[in-house]
């Protein structure tokens, strides 16, 4: 748990997710929502790769970075049943 919150305290690999959730992206179609340098972006990937929460397929020359809903859904049970009374 504590690489996921810490992968979700940078706001750029929050909003990455957010991207990512309307569809699975290329990093090139990814850093069109970004005003930060590819290795900036490699770096957040990277981070989000090692938490879990993305995960990468080769397609070609390409990597297509797409959510890991199964983690999301760990991570949320975790944190309601640490909610509940």
């Amino acid at each position: 748990m504590d690489v996921i919150f810490k992968a979700l305290s940078d706001k750029n690999r929050r909003q990455i997710l957010q991207i990512l959730k309307k569809k699975d992206m290329t990093v090139t179609e990814i850093s069109q929502y970004f005003d930060i340098t590819g290795a900036s972006l490699s770096h957040h990937l990277n981070v989000l790769k090692n938490a879990r929460l993305v995960i990468s397929q080769r397609q070609g020359q390409y990597l297509r970075y797409s959510l890991n809903v199964s983690v999301f859904e760990e991570s949320a049970k975790i944190l309601f049943d640490l909610l509940k009374k």
